[in-house]
């Protein structure tokens, strides 16, 4: 997903003059051929993601597009009170980037490992956040960020994550992508996740269980008439995301739910525990770990639904 990012955003950069990049000492190879092509437009504002924030502000009062960009947790939860008062306060058009979402860097520890910083910032007025789910998506959503009129998040994965769109698509923050269509069971993916919920949907469906699959790539705002309809027309909505099961798709969709009438479908939240994880290992030995695999999303997804049906009998008559 970074490699995408710094290609497309020295794409757009090429055509767009107000836009600045600002790294907190990363991404130095990352931005190389941006460095060469616009050395005015690039600032390596050291390991001080706070001032860099403040930077950005400054610049986009000065009527600039900045983008800022490091590692999730450092340029969000370290620098909070700096995006809440120096640009959502004011409502600026800044682009923060954060890489490595979730447990993209879990090898590092819990200081690299990014899991709350949905719910940190979701409750800051005038910020959109938006999690692309492949590369192509993360073109799409930077070209969306940067025609937005206010501050906006884009929470990316690392590297080498599984393409699902063969073009990019056009993104529009707050409206979510569907992926794949089906009638019995819905899945909404967020950010980095989607790779492994299509995998999911794939067996869902060999197994006769016709199965939806949406890119639900905003957080904030949420796409509520996607959530009308899917809570009205499926049996089973399941939210997937590589994030605390609290404050992030899945909290926001409760809180949704919670000031809705009664709706037709059964509510899962697919999400890691609150807890912090002590061990040592990649992405995919904590994913296993906490049980964020496809067989256990399978499974989870299939006893939510026969408990939807009422019984094993059921399932079975539904899945021939």
């Amino acid at each position: 997903m970074r490699n995408a990012f710094a290609g497309e955003l020295t794409k757009l950069a090429s055509n767009n003059l107000k836009i600045v990049l600002l790294s907190g000492d990363m991404g130095n190879h990352l931005f190389d051929k941006y460095k060469v092509l616009f050395p005015e437009r690039f600032y390596n504002c050291g390991v001080a993601e706070s001032n860099m924030t403040g930077i950005a502000a400054g610049m986009a009062l000065a009527g600039l597009k900045p983008v800022t960009y490091s590692i999730a947790p450092f340029i969000t939860i370290r620098c909070l009170e700096q995006i809440k008062i120096d640009i959502c306060y004011h409502n600026l058009p800044v682009v923060i980037i954060g890489t490595g979402a979730g447990l993209s860097y879990a090898g590092l520890g819990t200081t690299h490992q990014s899991c709350d910083d949905i719910a940190m910032l979701r409750v800051i007025p005038n910020i959109s956040i938006v999690c692309p789910g492949d590369a192509m998506e993360v073109r799409g959503a930077l070209r969306a960020a940067l025609n937005h009129n206010g501050p906006v998040y884009l929470r990316l994965g690392k590297k080498d994550e599984p393409l699902i769109h063969k073009i990019v698509p056009v993104i529009e923050i707050g409206k979510s992508l569907i992926i794949k269509r089906g009638r019995n069971i819905c899945l909404l993916s967020t950010g980095n996740l989607l790779p492994l919920a299509a995998n999911a949907a794939e067996n869902l469906t060999r197994l006769g269980i016709s199965t939806q699959l949406v890119s639900f790539h905003t957080i904030k705002p949420l796409d509520e008439t996607l959530l009308s309809d899917v809570f009205s027309s499926f049996q089973l909505v399941v939210t997937l995301e590589e994030h605390s099961r609290i404050g992030g798709l899945g909290g926001s969709v409760a809180e949704w739910l919670s000031e809705m009438p009664p709706q037709h479908s059964r509510f899962y939240r697919f999400a890691l525990p609150d807890v912090f994880y002590k061990g040592a290992g990649d992405q995919n030995h904590v994913r296993d770990y906490f049980g964020i695999t496809k067989s256990e999303i399978v499974q989870q997804v299939i006893k939510n639904y026969r408990n939807c049906l009422g019984s094993g009998d059921d399932l079975q008559n539904a899945v021939q």
